[in-house]
Parts: structure tokens; C-alpha cells; sequence
């Protein structure tokens, strides 16, 4: 048993006035050490978390604290959830997390989403560590706003957070060097759309920079290569896909290589270092920038039964999750998947009846 140190005022005064005296703690799990406990409870599903914290406080201080999470992470073994932000047919924002790994693989309602948020547009989605935020966005009625909300997965909670730095809506959000980066679109003033915040969970700050090659009307955006790239739009002039790379040495946005953006006319999503973009000029087909021969090629089409686009990619291993309107899922296994050919393709839930938009998906893992 460990023990905890209890002050107690001393009732005869004196010159020490308080005495202290050792009270035991309550073990994790009666009979075993600490350590041994954590190894086993580490190892318990994250979908019974909930019930876990009704167990006891020591229970429920363990599933909402660092730790547990930093050693099932070190140990392989977090669970990777993928959360999707929508706007359902009252134009309101909702959000459901679907566990992949469920044998009953269906989406679930997120409650209790910040009020303020739920008719706002442009709003920024990320995830960072075990946290997933929601930022700025606006309303007709309602300019740019750099208010932000947290939510914490193991809690289950939402709290106001630090604000952006800068009022923004219709942004890209991306996470680099586990930091956040809010990026471009539009607000308040002419230089939003030509600068960026950056948020460090160390400081609890954000911090604003400037960049003319930065355009407001964003489209897409990701990691690769500790490299983050956004597509601006085609040129109204030369029709080409306009395209910028942040290089972190210098912390500067350069043009992004022709070739590359040439195929990225669609989502996009980054398995294993490898780029992949789902066409949808006609139909739904997945591309793979094949870097070694610096050209696009061809995996597959989807089916048209399965796919709602417009869609939104995320990748949960070496899976791609497709999930268009109405949260219609299809799930491509990208490592059994041949160029040009056939590929292992298959509903994740039921057919569903909704038509909710699909704003972005984002993946946390506990």
C-alpha cells in the first residue's frame, strides 16, 4: 500500500501546532503494486473508459491523467477513434466518432458540443496529443471569431481554451512539431488571409506569422514529409491548382512542385509517408503520388453504390476511410490494393438515409 501524508491541527497548540501522521492509499487494485495494476488496466478497451471512472476516484484520476495514456501509447497500445465534424440538415454543426475497431462499426453522436458553435461556418477542426479543438469560425450575422473550445477524450468534456491569436474562419488546421497550425482564410482584416497562428500546448499560447504567398481560399490541406501543404484553388487565369509547402527551417511558405499539385484535384491523405488523393472529377477514383517516378498513378475506382461525395479521407493504419455525405463510409486497405486494379473495398456501417455535409474528420488516439 502507498501511503499519503494528512496534516492535522494539533488542538493543545504547541510549538509545532500541526502534527502529521501517515495514512495508507488505497491501491488501484487490492492485492497488486501499483505498477503491476497499470500494466493490467492499460490494457483494458478505451470504449469502457466511462465505466472504468465510476470504479473509483484513483480509477478515475488514472483515465483522465497523462499517464495511463503516455504508457498505452509507449506500449502500442491506444486505440485510434476517428471523430467527423458535419452540419446536419438544420444547418447546425454536430460531430460522431465511429471506433474502427468495433465489432458493432457504427457512428455515434458526440453531445454537448459548445452552443456558441453550432451555426457558425468555417470553423477549424484539429486534434492534438488526446485533445480534439474547435476554433474561430463565423456567422452571417457574425464576423470572424478567435474564440476556441477543447475537448478532452479521456474526460469526455469540453472547456473554453486559449483563443486564436487572429479571428479566422474557413482556414486549414494542421499539426506539425505537436504544435497547431490555424492557417489563412478569412477575417477581420486584409492581412488574415496572409498569416498564420501556431499554437504550443507547452506554453498555452498561440503566436501569430505573415507570409504573402499564403491565399485566403483554401481548400485542402496535409502533412507530409514534416512538411505542411495547402491548396489554394485554381488560377482564374491559368486554371492550375495553386499550391504552397511550409518549409519549417526557414518558416516560410514556398510554391509547391507543379507535378505534385497537378493530381491533387480531390481530398487528400498520407499513409506511410505516402500520398494518396481521392479523384472526384467523375466518380470516385484513388490516386497515389508515386514519388520515385514523380508521377500520379491510378489505384482504383470506388464503387458508386458505397461513396456520397463530396468526401473527406482519413487513414487509421495502413486503412483509408472515405467518408462522404450522410456519413457514408468505405474503407480501402491501401496495402492490398494493386495499381490500376481491384482493390479490398468495404462498407464500414449500414447504408445510411442522412444527408449531413461532411466539413472534416480527424483521428485521436488513447
Amino acid at each position: 500500500m502507498q501511503e499519503v501524508s494528512i496534516e492535522i491541527e494539533n488542538p493543545e497548540g504547541g510549538s509545532e501546532g500541526i502534527s502529521r501522521m501517515r495514512q495508507p492509499q488505497e491501491p488501484l487494485i487490492h492485492g497488486l503494486p501499483d505498477d503491476i495494476a497499470l500494466l493490467c488496466l492499460a490494457r483494458v478497451p478505451r470504449e469502457y473508459y466511462t465505466v472504468l471512472k465510476f470504479v473509483s476516484r484513483r480509477w478515475r484520476d488514472l483515465v483522465h491523467g497523462e499517464g495511463l495514456h503516455a504508457h498505452r501509447k509507449k506500449h502500442n497500445l491506444d486505440e485510434t477513434w476517428i471523430y467527423a465534424l458535419c452540419r446536419d440538415k438544420f444547418e447546425q454543426v454536430c460531430c460522431y466518432v465511429l471506433d474502427p475497431n468495433s465489432s458493432r462499426r457504427s457512428w455515434k453522436q458526440m453531445r454537448e458540443l459548445p452552443s456558441r458553435s453550432l451555426l457558425r461556418k468555417g470553423v477549424g477542426f484539429e486534434v492534438l496529443g488526446k485533445r480534439l479543438y474547435l476554433m474561430g469560425g463565423c456567422r452571417w450575422s457574425e464576423d470572424a471569431t478567435d474564440e476556441t473550445y477543447c475537448y478532452d477524450a479521456s474526460k469526455n468534456s469540453w472547456t473554453e481554451a486559449n483563443p486564436l491569436s487572429t479571428a479566422r474562419c474557413y482556414f486549414a488546421c494542421e499539426v506539425l512539431g505537436q504544435k497547431i497550425y490555424a492557417i489563412g482564410g478569412l477575417g477581420l482584416n486584409s492581412s488574415v488571409p496572409h498569416s498564420w497562428d501556431t499554437y504550443d500546448p507547452c506554453t498555452n499560447n498561440w503566436t501569430s506569422h505573415s507570409d504573402g504567398n499564403i491565399v485566403p481560399e483554401i481548400e485542402d490541406s496535409f502533412v507530409l514529409g514534416e512538411k505542411i501543404y495547402i491548396r489554394c484553388g485554381r488560377s482564374a487565369v491559368t486554371s492550375q491548382v495553386y499550391a504552397v509547402v511550409y518549409e519549417p527551417s526557414s518558416g516560410t511558405w514556398q510554391h509547391a512542385d507543379a507535378d505534385m499539385v497537378s493530381g491533387w484535384q480531390g481530398p487528400a491523405v498520407v499513409v506511410d509517408d505516402t500520398l494518396y488523393v481521392l479523384d472526384e472529377s467523375s466518380g470516385t477514383r484513388l490516386m497515389m503520388w508515386e514519388k520515385d517516378l514523380w508521377e500520379w498513378v491510378a489505384i482504383g475506382r470506388l464503387s458508386p453504390l458505397l461513396t456520397r461525395p463530396p468526401c473527406k479521407l482519413v487513414a487509421v493504419g495502413k486503412s483509408i476511410y472515405v467518408i462522404g455525405k450522410g456519413r457514408s463510409t468505405v474503407v480501402v486497405d491501401v496495402s492490398n490494393a494493386g495499381n490500376g486494379g481491384g482493390m479490398m473495398v468495404s462498407s464500414s456501417i449500414p447504408k445510411l438515409t442522412s444527408n449531413d455535409e461532411i466539413i472534416n474528420c480527424k483521428c485521436l488516439s488513447i
